[in-house]
Parts: C-alpha cells; sequence; structure tokens
C-alpha cells in the first residue's frame, strides 16, 4: 500500500509539473534549447580550446599598436573587457599590431586564467608596427606573455597572411611556433588569412590548427569582392573544419560597415552561425550596448533552421 501511494504521489507530481509548465513555459523552454547562444562554450577544432561562440575582437581600425579599443583609453576598455566577460565572452582576440596585450592585461586580472582564451596574432611583414625589426616568434611570444601577465596563450596566428606560398616561406616561423607550442608557452598555433590563395594552402598545410578567416553573406572586407564567389571561400572553410581545424570568423558585420542596417546585421548573424563553416567569431565591440544587440540578434536564429540561399545571396547594396 504504502509503495503505490508513493506511486501515485510521484506521478500527480509529474502531472502536475506538466500542468504548471502549460504551453507557455513548455514552449520558452524548447525555443531556449533550440536558438543559438552566444555565448555558449564551443571547441575549437582539435585544439582542446574551448570559447565562447562570440569573441571580442580589438582591432577596429587597428594599425601601427593602436586601434578604436585603445584609443578609447584602459578605464574604459577595462570598462568593455568587464563587461563582455560578465555577459559570458569568453575570447578576447587581440594582436600586436593593435597594442592591446596591456589594455587587457588589466581586466584579465579579475578573471580566472582557465575561464576565457587568449588569442593573439605576429606582425611580420613590413611596416605596420614602429621598429623596423621582426624578431623570432620565440622572442615576439615572450613578450606576449610579459604584456599580458600570462604563462600561455591559447592562440598564436602569424598575421595577415596573404600569399598562396605561405608554407613555404613562413617555415622558420611556423617552425618556433611548434616548439614553443611543445614547450605549453602556446596552445595552438595558425594564420590569419587575407587571401583566397593563402585560405587554399591551409587545407594542405597538416602545421594548421586554426584560421582567422573574413566572412559575411555580402562580401565585404572578404578575401573575395563579389557575393557570386563566396561559396569558393565556403568550400575551403568546410574542407577545413572536416579535418579537424579551427576556423574563427571575423569581419561579420563588415567591420561595422552594416551598423545602419538591421536587415544586414540579421542576415550576416544567421549566416555566420547556419553557414556551416565557422567554429567561432570575433567582433570588434567597442560598446555594450553592441554586444547585446549583437547576441539578441544571434539568439532569434534557430538551431539548424538553415541559411535561405535566396536571402544570402542576393545581390546587395551595403547600407
Amino acid at each position: 500500500m504504502e509503495m503505490k501511494r508513493r506511486e501515485f504521489l510521484a506521478r500527480s507530481i509529474v502531472g502536475m509539473g506538466g500542468v504548471l509548465l502549460g504551453s507557455g513555459c513548455l514552449d520558452a523552454a524548447r525555443q531556449k534549447a533550440t536558438k543559438h547562444d552566444p555565448y555558449e562554450l564551443v571547441p575549437l577544432g582539435k585544439t582542446g580550446i574551448k570559447v565562447s561562440r562570440v569573441g571580442l575582437g580589438t582591432g577596429m581600425r587597428g594599425g601601427g599598436r593602436q586601434s578604436n579599443h585603445t584609443r578609447m583609453g584602459k578605464e574604459k576598455f577595462d570598462a568593455l573587457a568587464m563587461g563582455c566577460y560578465e555577459r559570458g565572452v569568453r575570447m578576447f582576440d587581440l594582436a600586436d599590431l593593435y597594442g592591446t596585450h596591456p589594455f587587457l592585461a588589466g581586466a584579465l586580472k579579475k578573471m580566472r586564467r582557465k575561464d576565457y582564451a587568449i588569442t593573439s596574432k605576429i606582425w611580420f611583414r613590413p611596416g605596420g608596427i614602429p621598429e623596423p625589426e621582426r624578431p623570432s616568434p620565440d622572442i615576439v611570444v615572450e613578450r606576449f606573455l610579459r604584456e599580458l601577465k600570462t604563462d600561455y596563450v591559447d592562440l598564436v596566428l602569424l598575421h595577415c597572411v596573404t600569399s598562396g606560398q605561405w608554407p613555404e616561406e613562413l617555415g622558420e616561423q611556423m617552425d618556433i611556433l611548434a616548439k614553443l607550442k611543445k614547450k605549453g608557452l602556446i596552445r595552438a598555433h595558425g594564420v590569419s588569412c587575407h587571401s583566397l590563395g593563402a585560405l587554399e594552402a591551409c587545407v594542405k598545410e597538416p602545421w594548421v590548427d586554426s584560421v582567422h578567416v573574413r566572412i559575411n553573406p555580402y562580401a565585404v572586407k572578404m578575401d573575395v569582392k563579389t557575393i557570386e564567389e563566396i561559396p569558393k571561400v565556403e568550400a575551403v572553410l568546410k574542407a577545413m573544419r572536416r579535418q579537424g581545424k579551427a576556423v574563427i570568423g571575423m569581419k561579420i558585420i563588415g567591420e561595422g560597415t552594416f551598423g545602419n542596417s538591421d536587415e544586414k546585421r540579421d542576415v550576416s548573424i544567421k549566416y555566420a552561425l547556419e553557414s556551416g563553416c565557422l567554429d567561432a567569431m570575433v567582433v570588434g565591440f567597442e560598446k555594450l550596448e553592441e554586444v547585446s544587440d549583437f547576441a539578441a540578434r544571434a539568439r532569434k536564429v534557430s538551431v539548424g533552421e538553415g541559411v535561405s540561399q535566396l536571402l544570402v545571396r542576393r545581390p546587395a547594396r551595403v547600407a
């Protein structure tokens, strides 16, 4: 009798739970589970690194170790970085070219090291940074660690690779970064691509752990010039992902070009989430309002919904 009574109560509670949830609460729960979470932790290929789906980029209008992020001053930058972290951002994208290492170091003091990932980039090209010398990556990464006040950098890239023969041309730098990875000073290495030829070379190069790529559905500030050419980029990125290489998107909203168009921002964010080309993305947010706006638009995109080819591929003038 006691067992039957317990079974009756258990079933009653389960049934009551269903009634209390009702269609509204249940639909809300299902909607939450089927919508994209911009702050969800996702793996970067086979690197073993997990990051938030959306990270903070710090290189808006960057060059000469300055960017819009350094120009806002350390106090405002610290507030931006901490505000992003408090919302759920767990990836911070830096570069020697941007000069943002010392700026982020202050905010990092308030975060647990295991709770976030740092990506940074080595500038090996002429110009771009004040001094003419280009020390080897081991010397550069050692400076990065001092500037960031950390024991390791999660991902280090060779910045702004344009040549289709970069694996042959940058072999020495690649070997040094591989040694730094074995020492645990960096967790993964790769390249930031600025040409389709450079991107295609990544598919054949086993050294590549991760790639930064410029991508959006309007071919703005990308490695191709027309919307019709975007499938070429998509094919390369999907090939890399099948190999277990990580792909991080940048210029998702055209480096702010689509800031005045709700439609283009919605389409671009939907495309980034549903194209199947990206593991994660970085966006150069300059205000916390921009972070919240991006997150709200991302949460409107259903998981597995896919992107309308008509919507994405149609020619469109950038507002």
